[in-house]
């Protein structure tokens, strides 16, 4: 399983994120320990209030545990890769709280503990819990015969299709994803060896070198929108330095966007514009049997919750009504038949608990084999629009990059109909048009 964790506050914000049913199909909160309150939201509200009696202002820590995308992991292998993480993280008997999620046919997990000892008063220290987390992963892969995913192959290796929150979420917005962007960027920068090469190479992808504000080096798509190359590409800031020089030479962003936002604008965003209504109509028969289908399952659940609930609460009662008062119940006290009466009693809740837990995971388990079902369909889908939108891309990079030459050095007259020289242009690249990197989500 790969555990990825860290400190943090904003604990209103934290169980807004985890309690969100609607970017995820099911939402389960597992367990709340140590709290007053019932609900996630009251759980780390109080972690905040007994903060501050502290000089701590990151008074949580956020852990998500994700198991490989071919197991469906049950409730026990999830709390015991937690309780695992907890000791090594110095966590133990701490306040938690278990979050599951289930989206895209994946099942993973988030606990969230409070770093606050309440009897002292003071922040629990959490340090190298990152080198800690990855060998405890490595340990969760071996013990369960996983194969280890190159990133725990080569411990300690950055895997520059990670990605930050802010990073998603930019990437999101323009309603692509972002590993298209990210592999597109680092392709490019192992495939050249010099500035002008790898100029060439963004552009052969419709995306555009240019100097930043702050960042030194960024690169813009064919949108305008503006990436850092450092972070983007997985490189650090000074093997870019060595391969690129200074960023002086190059032209600003608003330049570069003026470039690509301003020649033949109109017949380039309605090409853009056109093949992303046409992936969005392809998606939406898919999009309508996701939602009916989470409905359906949401509703199975529902009904199970309840049947295990009022079943419990009978199976309780009967156990309850083995024990004997008046006395009746004084003389099975002292001959010790109430000891035995108990012991048995809590040996059955034990196995009724588990019974149900076990009826749990197989609606669980088969639900979400119904799920990667479709989430195949979407896969093959979105891979075929990831090569549609790669092609488009390379296609737009390579008019605008001879748009702009002939603008530039006069050695012939610049096209009346761009949408016509745009179409006899990609006419041209049909036979060997790059048909995009594998993104399997």
């Amino acid at each position: 399983m790969i555990l990825k964790g860290s400190q943090r506050a904003g604990g209103w914000a934290l169980a807004n994120h985890l309690m969100n049913d609607q970017d995820n199909d099911h939402v389960i909160l597992l367990e709340t320990r140590g709290f007053v309150g019932e609900t996630l939201h009251d759980a780390l509200d109080e972690v905040h209030v007994i903060s501050k009696a502290t000089q701590c202002e990151k008074y949580l820590y956020s852990l998500s545990i994700n198991p490989p995308p071919h197991h469906i992991a049950n409730e026990d292998e999830l709390i015991d890769a937690i309780e695992r993480a907890e000791r090594v993280l110095g966590l133990s008997d701490q306040p938690r709280a278990i979050v599951i999620h289930e989206k895209e046919g994946r099942r993973h997990a988030h606990v969230v503990w409070s770093r606050i000892d309440a009897d002292r008063l003071k922040a629990i220290p959490i340090s190298h819990d990152k080198r800690k987390l990855m060998s405890l992963s490595k340990k969760l892969f071996l013990d369960h015969g996983w194969e280890l995913p190159k990133g725990l192959q080569a411990y300690g290796g950055r895997n520059p299709l990670n990605f930050s929150l802010s990073e998603w979420q930019q990437a999101k917005r323009l309603g692509v994803d972002p590993r298209e962007i990210k592999q597109s960027i680092r392709e490019c920068w192992e495939r050249s060896d010099s500035k002008t090469g790898f100029i060439h190479a963004l552009e052969d992808r419709g995306l555009f070198l240019a100097r930043g504000d702050r960042r030194g080096f960024v690169v813009l798509d064919v949108h305008g929108q503006v990436y850092s190359l450092s972070r983007w590409s997985g490189v650090t800031s000074k093997d870019i330095k060595t391969r690129l020089g200074a960023p002086d030479e190059l032209p600003d962003v608003g330049d570069v966007r003026t470039r690509v936002l301003g020649e033949a604008k109109q017949t380039l965003q309605t090409f853009i514009a056109d093949t992303r209504k046409s992936q969005q109509a392809e998606l939406l028969p898919l999009n309508t049997e996701k939602v009916r289908m989470v409905s359906a399952h949401r509703a199975e659940r529902a009904a199970l919750k309840q049947a295990q609930e009022r079943r419990w609460v009978e199976e309780t009662q009967a156990r309850q009504a083995r024990l004997n008062g008046g006395l009746k119940g004084v003389f099975d006290w002292i001959s010790g038949k109430t000891r035995q009466t108990r012991r048995e009693n809590e040996q059955e809740a034990y196995f009724c608990l588990k019974r149900d837990q076990h009826q749990r995971h197989v609606l669980v388990e088969a639900q979400m084999r119904e799920r990667l079902a479709l989430q195949h369909k979407f896969r093959r889908l979105r891979n075929q629009h990831t090569q549609e939108r790669a092609s488009l891309a390379r296609d737009v990079g390579r008019y605008l990059k001879s748009f702009g030459d002939r603008k530039t050095r006069f050695n012939g007259p610049v096209p009346n109909n761009p949408t016509k020289a745009f179409k006899a242009m990609r006419k041209g690249y049909e036979r060997d048009r790059y048909r995009g990197p594998d993104l399997s989500l």
